[in-house]
């Protein structure tokens, strides 16, 4: 099948010569097979005295060339091929290789995704397209790729099945299947993979690693089961394991820089953000053009403070590829960085030139919003604010009534007399300090004020509590119904202990050894109900801003994951409206269990409030709180660059700029019977 297409090219030879060259096709292959790559080159040499215008033996001498390590060789003599024989799959396969060898990724990635499009049965093709788009970051379209890898490799009509409902999001369905015929076929590695790649989805971890644990058992060779393992493992904190599968893995496949790249995302998980730098570096000597891992290098170089690092690694993956969206956007994100009029022009060409990816589009629509803003050109920049957001939330699938739902239900099941009748229940420890609230509140703020203190560590938005919220409500598809939160009342007081240690113990290794850390996920407002019955002594904070300047604030914000909500004024005004309705309900059934913090009063009297927040978390007060602008650690968050400044003033009313704009979600705002509602 490889080389059927060229095959049917070259039957304009004459019957009797076409049984010769094919023998001698054959033995040149065979050649290669064997690993004797020059002795191939030589009976490619002599097939051209006889045949000079075989496209076989062209593709033959570029795929013996590359192997040879001469991979610019290979893709010139590729290139010209593809453009005599564009139908012929194993051409533009071939070249894909070649491409990725010489590290031109979107080349690599154009030319295998034409190879699958001509021969969708190409597996070969699927695997590689799958693990450049992983290395590149596309996750979903990664494992879109993988998922069609297995269809082509699985000769059970029920596996193939349950490759299309995964791809169609069906997951309890396509689980059901796997667990059915791996009943039957209980050594098929592809199919325990499959599995293991539904548990990942629904964010069952544990279970996931131990049936790609049973998966490298059976095929200790199956490279990319191994890859989803490291992943795993990393998942569940066994981060040394991860990072050992890693290394094994690096050393059987250099070439593949998705197992690098995996690395260094275990050692940013773990906060190791200087170990992730030192190895994206390792990578980019070998692969310099690679305009992905230029911008992974500078976010972690931005995390650790290296803002004039960080700028420069952004724009060599511009560089690289001019019409990366997400490069300009990492620019923009830094919040004190400033376009240039001419890189404000060369954004407006692409997004008005039209043909980029719609993700590259919107990440430049957000990056000329902010770039105009800062420019004072409002109006414009509001307009293009509104081109992204309109374009992301065609992709986000949010649904703001069923968030108020879900927040109904919270409200109606979480009575005071439910908590009263578990006085007793969860773990002792009152290390955590949460931090809760919408993101762009001043959050990030309040971590940093925080982390300067002596007796607590910093940590990041930790996803913790979140999953035990999905694995309460136990949903195996999207339309399936919620046992959350009513199954937070069948748990036991012993229960609610070990969620309360299984919490202190997963995020052990974010700790750096203080009585005290912070967790800032801000989406853990609606599960204050979760964390007082699991952890009754921890420390809970609202951070809280204007609504205007909130809802705006992220309403221009492109967040990297989550916060589907923001892409919308409708869908952020009725999320704070629901935001602030369960948290009076907090503050209601168990009063005196959260600290509001208001982020224009640190502003206005910092010592004061900082002073306030100390005696609500039981800390003795010190004066680094107050100079938090110095404290040197790693800020993961949009406003990393922000909470390096001593505090200013000047974002407060950064939303008047557009209120023109912005009447649909003021008037949203005002008419939700909310207490205080001025702006």
């Amino acid at each position: 099948m490889y080389f059927r297409h060229l095959l049917i090219k070259e039957s304009k030879i004459l019957d009797a010569d076409q049984e010769n060259l094919k023998q001698a096709l054959a033995q040149a292959q065979r050649l290669i097979n064997e690993g004797a790559l020059t002795k191939a080159l030589d009976q490619v040499e002599e097939i051209r005295k006889v045949y000079p215008a075989s496209e076989h033996a062209a593709l033959i001498e570029a795929r013996a060339k590359r192997l040879l390590g001469d991979s610019s060789y290979a893709v010139a003599v590729l290139q010209k091929l593809a453009k005599r024989i564009p139908d012929a799959a194993a051409v533009q396969l071939e070249l894909g290789i070649a491409c990725r060898q010489e590290s031109r990724t979107l080349d690599a990635i154009i030319a295998l995704r034409r190879a699958v499009t001509i021969e969708p049965e190409l597996s070969s093709g699927w695997q590689i397209l799958g693990e450049l788009l992983a290395d590149r970051g596309e996750v979903d379209a990664s494992e879109m790729a993988f998922r069609k890898q297995m269809a082509v490799t699985a000769t059970h009509p029920g596996l193939k099945k349950a490759v299309e409902l995964a791809a169609e999001g069906k997951l309890g369905l396509a689980e059901g299947i796997c667990r059915d015929y791996l009943y039957r076929y209980p050594t098929d590695v592809n199919a325990i993979r499959l599995l293991a790649d539904i548990g990942m989805q629904l964010e069952i971890y544990a279970d996931a690693e131990k049936l790609l644990h049973r998966c490298l058992e059976l095929a200790p060779d199956y490279h990319l089961a191994r890859n989803n393992y490291a992943n795993a493992l990393s998942k569940i904190g066994k981060f040394g394991e991860a990072m050992a599968e890693v290394a094994y893995l690096e050393r059987v496949e250099p070439e593949n820089l998705a197992h690098p790249v995996l690395g260094a995302s275990v050692l940013v998980n773990v906060g190791d953000f200087q170990g992730a730098i030192r190895r994206y570096k390792r990578v980019l000597e070998k692969s310099p053009k690679h305009s992905r891992l230029q911008m992974s290098l500078g976010h972690a170089l931005k995390t650790v403070g290296q803002q004039g690092d960080a700028v420069e690694a952004y724009r060599r993956a511009i560089d690289n590829e001019p019409t990366l969206g997400e490069a300009y956007w990492s620019l923009a994100n830094l919040k004190t960085f400033r376009f240039t009029s001419l890189e404000l022009q060369a954004m407006k060409r692409l997004v008005n030139a039209g043909g980029i990816d719609a993700r590259d589009e919107y990440h430049l629509c957000f990056s000329l919003g902010k770039g105009l803003e800062d420019s004072e050109a409002f109006d414009e920049s509001f307009d293009f604010y509104q081109r992204g957001n309109a374009l992301k939330r065609e992709q986000s699938g949010y649904s703001a009534d069923a968030n108020s739902a879900e927040i109904a239900s919270i409200i109606q099941s979480c009575s005071q007399t439910q908590f009263a009748q578990r006085e007793d229940f969860g773990h002792e420890a009152a290390d955590p300090i949460f931090i809760v609230g919408l993101p762009r509140s001043g959050s990030t703020l309040l971590e940093q004020i925080l982390a300067s203190h002596s007796q607590v560590d910093g940590t990041m938005e930790l996803p913790n509590i979140l999953r035990f919220v999905r694995h309460l409500a136990a949903k195996k598809n999207k339309s399936d119904e919620s046992l959350y939160p009513a199954a937070l009342w069948d748990l036991s007081a012993e229960q609610c202990r070990d969620l309360g240690q299984e919490y202190l113990d997963s995020t052990q290794v974010q700790r750096q050894g203080a009585p005290f850390f912070i967790d800032k996920m801000p989406n853990n407002f609606p599960h204050v109900g979760l964390i007082h019955l699991i952890l009754p002594n921890a420390k809970i904070i609202d951070a809280r801003r204007n609504p205007m300047g909130t809802c705006f604030s992220g309403y221009k914000q492109l967040f990297a994951t989550g916060q589907e909500f923001t892409y919308g004024l409708e869908e952020i005004g009725r999320y704070y409206a629901d935001y602030q309705q369960v948290m009076a309900h907090w503050n209601e059934v168990l009063p005196g269990r959260v600290l509001r913090m208001q982020y224009e009063e640190v502003v206005e009297d910092l010592e004061a409030q900082v002073r306030r927040m100390l005696d609500y978390c039981g800390l003795e007060f010190e004066r680094e709180c107050l100079t938090f602008h110095e404290n040197e650690r790693a800020v993961r968050t949009a406003s990393s660059e922000q909470v390096r400044r001593p505090i200013y003033r000047d974002a407060m009313q950064q939303w008047r700029h557009f209120e023109q704009h912005l009447s649909p979600l003021k008037r949203l705002l005002l008419t939700s019977n909310r207490p205080n509602a001025k702006y």
